[in-house]
């Protein structure tokens, strides 16, 4: 007589759901590989064209204005370089976080990166460290190309360390909150011509602020991307604009309140959630 105790193979079994934990790291992981492929699969657009854009604007400015003068001692070249760096790759950090949550938007298929077992924390930190990481790759390369042209001091490689990603995350954070309030191509184009590119522009990277009037000093000041380009050039040549502490304070205030701000925005739901 068969046991009726015994499992019977052929039985249904219902399967149990996958437990998270109080952090989702496969998901969140997962996503961050995610916005790295994306970037990577066309990396000739994504990093090797800012680059190129960024020696342009070395080999012009050199040429045209600086062959010859120096700027604190040290060559144009030499002094222009951690500029053009840092600039790039913050604006790259921005493009990457502010163009993949808009296309997605814009393409209706933002919902599979809601749908999943992903808190607002999770999506925040996948998305942000995508920029951060592209932002890094782009300064890498930057700086290994320019090093054929200038040459490449290091003054404290902690603070070019702390500059590049504290550049980079407040940039990222920045491009996630613009992406989820744009609507269209058009609204992005808004705050990148008219915030971005002239907050990054006028902030010192292809002078130093001493040769602006006392107004124009004082309102360069008042941008945050000013203190980073300063004390990411101190990092490499030692020669501040203004004083390398009070830009490390406020780079780093800045950072967590672009941080909360972009979670709660995330976590609102505002413009993501129908």
């Amino acid at each position: 007589m068969r046991d009726q105790t015994a499992p019977n193979p052929t039985a249904f079994t219902a399967p149990h759901p996958r437990t998270m934990g109080s952090v989702n790291w496969r998901g969140m992981w997962e996503l961050y590989l995610k916005e790295v492929r994306r970037f990577w699969k066309v990396v000739f657009q994504t990093v090797a064209a800012p680059v190129i854009t960024s020696l342009m604007f070395l080999l012009v400015m050199v040429f045209a204005f600086g062959r010859g003068g120096t700027v604190h001692g040290f060559p144009f070249g030499d002094f222009l370089v951690p500029g053009l760096v840092i600039m790039t790759m913050i604006q790259n950090a921005f493009a990457n976080t502010s163009s993949s949550i808009l296309v997605s938007k814009v393409q209706g298929n933002i919902v599979d990166v809601l749908m999943p077992p992903l808190s607002a924390l999770e999506l925040t930190v996948a998305w942000t460290l995508g920029g951060v990481t592209r932002g890094l790759a782009v300064g890498a390369v930057c700086t290994g190309v320019m090093a054929f042209f200038a040459d490449i001091h290091v003054h404290s490689i902690w603070l070019i360390l702390f500059h590049a990603v504290a550049g980079c995350l407040l940039m990222s954070l920045l491009g996630i909150v613009a992406a989820v309030w744009a609507e269209k191509f058009d609204h992005m184009a808004l705050v990148t011509n008219f915030v971005v590119t002239p907050l990054t522009f006028l902030s010192g990277t292809f002078y130093t602020i001493d040769r602006l009037p006392p107004w124009a000093q004082f309102i360069a000041h008042y941008n945050p991307f000013f203190y980073n380009i300063d004390g990411f050039r101190y990092g490499f040549l030692g020669q501040p604009a203004s004083n390398h502490v009070p830009g490390v304070i406020i780079l780093s205030v800045l950072s967590i309140v672009a941080t909360f701000c972009t979670y709660g925005v995330i976590r609102s739901g505002y413009k993501l959630k129908a």
